[in-house]
């Protein structure tokens, strides 16, 4: 539950008039630096053009009417309309996955109402910059490689991966899987195209932050990479799985979340070497790889709002009482206090199993005590 000023991306409506865009062009331009316009793209997850139906075969695309895009990012749109609805859908999954792995933290990937998603916090190279970065890059594999499965693009189609080494030589290889070749190929192409047109001096604090985006983007699409599986489907007589077909399938979003999560703990902290290259501030680390986390900047005061920074602060936020975890009052409300209320809370109760096969359940109302931050 959040308050007002610090809206969770499911809690304002994603229709915005062509006003409304105007309006956020205006405020892009006139307060948000270069740095922060670098993950404009994430306003298409937003967007409420983006449904097939606005791609009109003759008509003029939406590219130019679609904010936060560069020069790069609009080309691409122009060759590859019917993408931009799965890249769409890859933003929002990144940002709710976002949201779900962090919902216990005093900062918890909470979006503005803005065309920026994330506001001015991400003007800070910290690690929760690093993870949304990859967090993102890894929607749009996840949503343009399904896409390409099930049909919905016209210039891909169900994966050609080889075929395993280790897959038994009874089993078929070729049934329908996720195109995880071309999800990958497009995300690198669109996502990072933006940090690509932009030229900034050698080892400027710019140059850095360019360096760090691209690399935790890359390091989010090989999170998908590395989770993708063989699947298999028994045939046979009864179920005798005499034959199997396989298949390459994207694991689950919710552990290439887990994963980035693990790589969000343990990111690498650099900094700008004499010659304006990034090395890691600790060098009795192991450097980090392309599948690792990196951040340049330490994470601002998540604790107090903060227009600066754009940090909102953690009051207002629920927390667990009973907990001595980052989601206790203790720790989320950073020695502040907390207040205690009651409320009426929904949920499912006196389920039953009815042959054959669904579970009925009513809904019932309780009184809960709540407790939040000051």
């Amino acid at each position: 539950m959040l308050l007002p000023q610090r809206l969770n991306y499911f809690a304002f409506s994603s229709v915005m008039d062509s006003r409304h865009h105007a309006l956020a062009v205006v405020f892009l331009a006139f307060f948000m630096q270069a740095v922060v316009e670098a993950s404009s793209w994430w306003s298409l997850a937003m967007n409420p053009l983006l449904i097939p139906e606005a791609y009109i075969i003759g008509a003029q695309p939406l590219c130019g009417q679609l904010v936060g895009l560069s020069q790069g990012q609009k080309k691409l749109c122009q060759l590859y309309q019917d993408h931009m609805q799965y890249i769409g859908e890859g933003a929002k999954t990144g940002i709710k996955e976002c949201q779900y792995q962090f919902r216990h933290r005093r900062w918890n990937c909470s979006t503005v109402d803005n065309s920026s998603v994330f506001g001015r916090v991400m003007q800070i190279g910290s690690r929760e910059t690093a993870f949304t970065y990859a967090i993102s890059a890894a929607g749009v594999v996840n949503a343009v490689s399904r896409a390409c499965r099930e049909g919905d693009l016209s210039s891909c189609g169900c994966s050609r991966a080889a075929r395993p080494k280790d897959l038994p030589r009874d089993w078929l290889w070729g049934g329908c899987g996720d195109n995880l070749n071309y999800g990958y190929r497009f995300s690198k192409e669109f996502v990072d195209a933006r940090e690509r047109e932009k030229t900034y001096q050698k080892g400027s604090y710019e140059s850095a932050r360019v360096f760090m985006n691209l690399h935790n983007n890359e390091a989010g699409r090989r999170t998908v990479s590395d989770l993708a599986h063989v699947s298999c489907k028994c045939h046979g007589v009864s179920g005798s799985c005499s034959l199997k077909t396989c298949w390459l399938q994207l694991a689950d979003f919710r552990k290439v979340g887990d994963a980035l999560k693990e790589k969000y703990d343990s990111a690498a902290s650099m900094k700008l070497n004499p010659r304006g290259k990034l090395v890691q501030v600790n060098s009795k680390f192991n450097a980090p790889t392309n599948h690792d986390l990196i951040y340049i900047d330490q994470s601002p005061d998540y604790c107090v709002s903060n227009e600066s920074t754009g940090s909102l602060g953690t009051t207002g936020r629920l927390c667990n009482k009973t907990s001595e975890g980052m989601d206790g009052c203790e720790l989320m409300c950073c020695g502040r206090g907390y207040d205690q209320y009651k409320a009426q809370v929904v949920e499912r109760c006196h389920c039953k199993f009815h042959w054959c096969c669904y579970v009925k359940c009513r809904r019932c109302t309780k009184t809960v005590d709540q407790f939040v931050c000051k």
